[in-house]
């Protein structure tokens, strides 16, 4: 009983050091009312695998259902604003900003896809540009699905992100983009 008694306090100490638990294990939404406002940015990536032929009619504009990257782009902007709707403990923010760029990798036959989200706000964006690589990435696997049966949706991650009390994040192999505010 003694093992099982530092079991429990150690697993309560670890609890009450994350932020979205409370006490009890339980989820719950962070309060950030007493946070400042900040400017707060964030950058990142997700990459579709499309295989050749696919790619090819990307890069061509040839897909039967329309312009891809354009869709994706719409699609990646309004996920970004959708994030708090979408991801249960996520904060409402008023964003400043939303870019979504592509770069198609012919040596891969991959679509880069690169979101940025910027506000000033009393929580960061991570969350928003993360949903808006996902949803565009999403977006180009379902205009392409039809002729790209083996497409798969690779490398969803943070890139960079910058503000608030945590400071600013770059991931090693990437270099800082300008802040988009």
């Amino acid at each position: 009983t003694t093992a099982l008694l530092a079991r429990h306090l150690h697993v309560v100490r670890r609890l009450s050091t994350l932020t979205h638990v409370d006490a009890a294990g339980k989820a719950r939404m962070v309060c950030v009312a007493e946070k400042p406002v900040t400017a707060r940015s964030a950058t990142a990536q997700a990459r579709v695998h499309l295989g050749e032929s696919a790619f090819t009619l990307v890069e061509q504009n040839k897909i039967g259902k329309g312009d891809v990257l354009t869709v994706a782009q719409l699609a990646g902007i309004n996920g970004a604003k959708q994030t708090s709707a979408l991801i249960p403990l996520c904060h409402n923010l008023s964003l400043s900003h939303v870019d979504i760029s592509f770069v198609l990798d012919k040596t891969a036959h991959e679509v880069v896809i690169t979101a940025s989200a910027s506000a000033w706000d009393r929580t960061g964006v991570e969350m928003e540009a993360m949903t808006a690589a996902s949803v565009a990435a999403l977006t180009v696997y379902d205009m392409c699905k039809a002729v790209a049966r083996t497409a798969s949706i690779r490398e969803i991650r943070l890139l960079a992100k910058s503000g608030g009390k945590s400071g600013t994040f770059v991931a090693a192999e990437h270099s800082p983009q300008p802040d988009p505010a």
